[in-house]
């Protein structure tokens, strides 16, 4: 499993996120989004960029360039 996707799943577990919410937030269905979950397509940047904005969080955190969360406000 992709780090990235490891940082994902814990974003939304640790906000008490269901997969179809996250979905809401990217425009895309719960299914699409759970391919992205588990490894069956890629995040494009244009929703790795709006998870980040939504979470707050560094995109160097998600893509595991460092494991400090760095909060962006």
């Amino acid at each position: 499993m992709n780090s990235y996707v490891k940082r994902l799943i814990g974003l939304r577990v640790d906000n008490d996120l269901t997969q179809k919410e996250v979905a809401l937030i990217i425009n895309k269905s719960q299914q699409g989004y759970a391919h992205i979950e588990n490894g069956k397509a890629h995040i494009s940047v244009d929703d790795l960029i709006t998870l980040c904005e939504f979470y707050k969080v560094s995109p160097e955190y998600v893509l595991g360039f460092t494991d400090e969360i760095k909060y962006l406000k």
